[in-house]
């Protein structure tokens, strides 16, 4: 076993959060703002065809990050355009990105059971 993936893994996701956080810390943008940056430099960044190779090597460093949304959201798309046309531009996103989506919803409901939210005061 490769113990080195999970070390670039760690570091690139790190490096990925860090730059989110400086964006936070150094700019007026709002958390939504800099959530769609992240998600359009995935998108960006797999057109240009550096997303792919960057993934390959960090692994879930890359691809669980919200640029790696983008790059799901991206590849789902030329694949479904590939395959069906103007149509897949609006199917293959939600198609390639659907298990991460019903995850996020299925454990965002899970917690929402268990957890006891406090008011701010």
């Amino acid at each position: 076993m490769d113990y080195m993936q999970y070390v670039w893994a760690f570091v690139i996701g790190g490096l990925l959060c860090a730059i989110g956080q400086l964006l936070i810390d150094l700019t007026k943008m709002t958390a939504s703002r800099i959530m769609v940056t992240f998600v359009v430099a995935g998108v960006v960044l797999s057109f240009i065809g550096l997303y792919r190779p960057f993934a390959e090597f960090a692994g879930a460093g890359a691809t669980v990050p919200l640029c790696g949304f983008g790059h799901t959201l991206y590849a789902g798309v030329s694949e479904a355009v590939a395959a069906n046309g103007l149509l897949g531009a609006f199917t293959g996103g939600l198609m390639a990105s659907a298990g991460g989506i019903a995850a996020a919803v299925f454990f965002g409901l899970v917690v929402s059971v268990v957890a006891s939210p406090k008011g701010k005061h």
